[in-house]
């Protein structure tokens, strides 16, 4: 099975385009735990990094660009160039934290 390749540039190098499939995307959305809003809070009071948050980002992340891979293979792309990464917190009180991912399916040769 031919690797799949996900990357932020518009090329891959040694791997021409031989088709442009269109634009996908993926998509997630997490929620912050109550809990670990509080232990974050005091993380950031004494200059710790927020483990939990850090997790909950991570976890969002590779949420949406497993979707965006499988958006791509569902037109039967071997790759997706030109990947944007977005971030937004969102909800009442930035309660959640939504992770876009978007690029160009596309089917490499070589």
């Amino acid at each position: 099975m031919e690797p799949f390749v996900m990357t932020t540039t518009p090329t891959v190098e040694g791997r021409p385009i031989s088709q442009y499939l269109g634009i996908v995307t993926g998509e997630a959305i997490v929620g912050a735990n109550v809990f670990k809003d509080l232990f974050a809070g005091i993380r950031d009071i004494v200059g710790g990094r927020s483990g939990a948050y850090e997790e909950e980002l991570e976890r969002a992340r590779t949420i949406a660009m497993e979707e965006c891979r499988q958006a791509a293979i569902r037109r039967g792309a071997n790759g997706v160039v030109g990947v944007d990464l977005d971030y937004e917190v969102i909800g009442a009180q930035g309660s959640m934290l939504m992770v876009a991912v978007s690029g160009t399916a596309v089917r490499l040769t070589g």
